[in-house]
């Protein structure tokens, strides 16, 4: 079987300037999955020169492997602190690990926790209209089940 740090050696090299790995994932039956992000922007030349790296270093011979390598691309969930940054000032939609839904703008996040902006209409008292009422939740990474990136074609 191939090891899991064996791949991320072969990967390191690779994963320069904004690049960063996502997800990696060697089942026990060779299956490598390789999940890849960019702080700008990661193009499919990325993704062959990553998957040739590997492919290259691996004896296939010795052992048979299945290689996918991509990108963690629009409706992936969010992973890492890292994404959370890059994505800030965008609208996600999460689901919290006790089962809330929330979506709202991503304000500002850091390695531990990130605050979501959540504007909805309310029923204020004294009001005959509901009115747009924001609120600020700070969330720690750990207590989110899902988090994705709310596409917008406006």
């Amino acid at each position: 079987m191939i090891s899991k740090d064996t791949v991320y050696k072969l990967l390191e090299e690779k994963l320069v300037g904004d690049l960063f790995l996502v997800d990696l994932t060697v089942s026990s039956s060779n299956v490598i999955t390789v999940v890849i992000d960019s702080d700008s922007s990661v193009n499919v030349d990325t993704c062959i020169e990553i998957s040739r790296q590997v492919e290259h270093n691996l004896d296939r011979e010795a052992e048979d492997f299945e290689l996918t390598v991509y990108s963690a691309g629009v409706g992936e969930p969010l992973k890492l602190p890292r994404q959370y940054e890059k994505n800030i000032d965008r609208e996600l939609d999460l689901v919290t690990s006790l089962g809330d839904k929330l979506v709202g703008v991503l304000k500002e996040a850091d390695q531990e926790k990130f605050v979501l902006e959540v504007s909805k209409k309310e029923r204020v008292e004294g009001k005959k209209k509901k009115i747009v009422v924001t609120t600020q939740h700070t969330l720690f990474y750990t207590d989110i089940k899902t988090a994705k990136v709310v596409v917008s074609f406006k």
